[in-house]
């Protein structure tokens, strides 16, 4: 079996003093892409800001274990440089610093020199002929005033220029029509390889359609409570979770916690759906 790139053990977390997670274990070895899936509220959301090191989010136990390397107490661009990478499930705005700008910027400070003009550039136009954006999207403010769509696709462009050892796709398909997942399917898989490690996290099965996982984990009540192959998923599709929360215990009141001390935004799209 390959070596674990990640490695949670008993992971728990607090915010404003109220309990999330609670006591996640989850092993996701080199060069495999895991499903993260779960109801609203189950601590999915949560889970991947505290990868990346969100101040909010308080670890009051347990470790998260990144190649070997302890990054509990590590900042967050401790952790990017290390070759850990998060696609937001809502990108923020950053008005005055074009795509171009901000990716280079990235680029520079994960590879910690600079990267040539030229071959920046080279790379930029390849990937945005995959992803289907013109060339003119470069030049735009990061996601200033961009469709949801177009918010998506500015995370894969960094993801495929980027390339992390460890990319965690926080929900990016929310909110994306056919083909939007299909373009997020596509660039995964075209990255997909010994290199890289996949967490997508994801309430549906939508994306699953077009990313063949090699492990599916159920998270619920702030815990890893079921882990299993590709049919893992196509159950809950049929049958939904509340068999398992009977089975495990878990009480509606567990299950919305993520959803209602998430930033304004979260809690507004858990209220949608």
């Amino acid at each position: 079996m390959a070596e674990a790139v990640l490695k949670i053990n008993n992971l728990h977390v607090s915010v404003e003093g109220k309990p999330i997670l609670r006591g996640v274990d989850l092993e996701i070895p080199k060069g495999q892409v895991h499903a993260i899936m779960g109801p609203n509220g189950s601590g999915k959301s949560t889970l991947a800001q505290v990868l990346l090191g969100h101040p909010a989010y308080v670890v009051t136990q347990g470790t998260i274990m990144f190649k070997g390397t302890d990054v509990t107490g590590l900042q967050p661009d401790e952790r990017a440089r290390l070759g850990m990478f998060l696609a937001f499930q809502y990108p923020v705005e950053v008005a005055g610093v074009s795509v171009s700008n901000f990716l280079r910027t990235a680029m520079n400070a994960v590879r910690g020199e600079d990267v040539p003009i030229r071959e920046f550039m080279s790379q930029l136009r390849s990937e945005l002929e995959l992803l289907n954006l013109d060339p003119s999207f470069a030049g735009r403010n990061l996601n200033e005033g961009f469709s949801g769509g177009e918010k998506k696709r500015a995370e894969i462009l960094q993801l495929t220029l980027l390339r992390p050892e460890l990319a965690i796709l926080d929900e990016t398909d929310s909110g994306l029509d056919i083909d939007g997942v299909r373009l997020v399917a596509e660039a995964v898989n075209r990255l997909r390889g010994p290199d890289i490690t996949f967490a997508v996290i994801t309430h549906y099965t939508r994306i699953l359609n077009f990313v063949s996982p090699d492990v599916v984990h159920i998270l619920l009540g702030g815990r890893v409570v079921r882990s299993g192959g590709r049919e893992l998923a196509d159950h809950l599709e049929e049958v939904g979770y509340e068999e398992l929360r009977k089975e495990f215990g878990i009480s509606t009141d567990e299950a919305v916690l993520d959803g209602a001390l998430a930033t304004p935004s979260d809690g507004e799209e858990a209220h949608k759906e």
